[in-house]
């Protein structure tokens, strides 16, 4: 595909009056998404996103979500997020189809970068991350009146399990196809089983809550993010373990694993403590904690990683996925060392 030549596309249908000078593509280069800055005539600048992954009508719904939280959102996260930019009081999107192209860009006004935490964090940053998030998940829950999302934990899970059926070899060996659709099946139903009880509540999460993809300032409060590639409506437990991520011992890495180990290190112990101390958390939470992993490995690594990721860490997360990571889940993860360690109370 030609970039700038869709993306011209799409500014034109904006605003054909604004010149464009110049547009640098600043993506991570990890991904299959593309982030273009475009400089104007006037100097101007605006951030465009370029996709090709998953729907375009996922793409549009999740930002016109997006753009009414960083609205809605109150003092101190009201400039947290991007804005995009808007054409008849609706988020502007653009659709190129060409042949068997397909892609869509949304443009933001630049976030304010201040921060960017080390890449091994210190006992005080920790502590403050964890109170800093459970401000924010507070604060996003408190929002109503979110546009509807159609894309759910199930209705994902639900079509890598007919994909499963329907084109087993892309998956590995019958055993490790086997082994995919077990895992598929014991989400659903501990999905069930935590909702049953009324403890997964829906907010708005962002789930890829890498270093690089946000800032803090000098009192280590969250000053901007950015990134919005797997943003959804659905438990805040889909956050943490890129948070657990974030302040593990081994800290931020160029080259990457998804291991579930960082989930119960101390160092995550200590975030969840300050977590809970102003957000609450409740013992089906935490045992959906591991869930809300299955899920991303299934969803993001097995399911969709070939067009998320780009080919080299496609295929070694996938791997990874099926010889570490689901099977490590059952064997490494133990909700009662979270449960005790932040003293909450279970029912008899």
């Amino acid at each position: 595909m030609n970039y700038h030549s869709i993306i011209k596309k799409a500014w034109a249908g904006y605003d054909a009056s604004k010149l464009i000078r110049d547009i640098d593509d600043i993506s991570a280069m990890v991904s299959t998404n593309h982030v273009f800055r475009i400089r104007f005539e006037d100097d101007d600048i605006i951030i465009a996103k370029l996709s090709k992954y998953g729907k375009y009508e996922n793409f549009k719904e999740d930002h016109r979500i997006i753009h009414t939280l960083s609205n809605n959102l109150l003092y101190p996260f009201e400039n947290l997020i991007a804005k995009s930019l808007l054409k008849n009081n609706r988020v502007y999107t653009y659709r190129h189809r060409y042949r068997k192209e397909d892609a869509w860009v949304v443009f933001y006004n630049p976030v304010r970068i201040d921060q960017r935490l080390p890449r091994r964090l210190e006992e005080h940053h920790i502590r403050t991350l964890g109170t800093q998030m459970a401000k924010f998940h507070k604060a996003c829950f408190r929002i109503k009146n979110l546009p509807k999302s159609s894309k759910t934990l199930g209705t994902d899970i639900r079509i890598l399990i007919e994909q499963l059926e329907k084109t087993p070899d892309k998956f590995g060996t019958p055993e490790q196809v086997t082994m995919l659709r077990q895992h598929c099946d014991v989400f659903m139903k501990n999905r069930t089983k935590y909702n049953a009880v009324g403890s997964l509540g829906t907010i708005p999460v962002f789930i890829d809550w890498n270093i690089g993809n946000f800032s803090v300032n000098d009192k280590v409060q969250l000053y901007s993010r950015w990134d919005y590639d797997w943003f959804r409506m659905s438990s805040r437990m889909m956050d943490f373990y890129f948070l657990s991520r974030v302040v593990s011992n081994a800290g931020d890495r160029t080259v990457f694993s998804y291991v579930i180990g960082p989930m119960m290190e101390e160092r995550f112990m200590m975030f969840l403590e300050e977590y809970h101390k102003e957000y609450p958390l409740t013992a089906p939470e935490i045992h959906f904690m591991k869930d809300a992993y299955r899920f991303f490995i299934l969803n993001y690594v097995i399911k969709d990683g070939r067009y998320f990721f780009n080919e080299q860490y496609a295929k070694k997360l996938r791997t990874e996925a099926l010889n570490i990571y689901l099977p490590s889940i059952e064997k490494e993860f133990d909700a009662e060392k979270i449960i005790t360690a932040l003293g909450i109370n279970t029912p008899n």
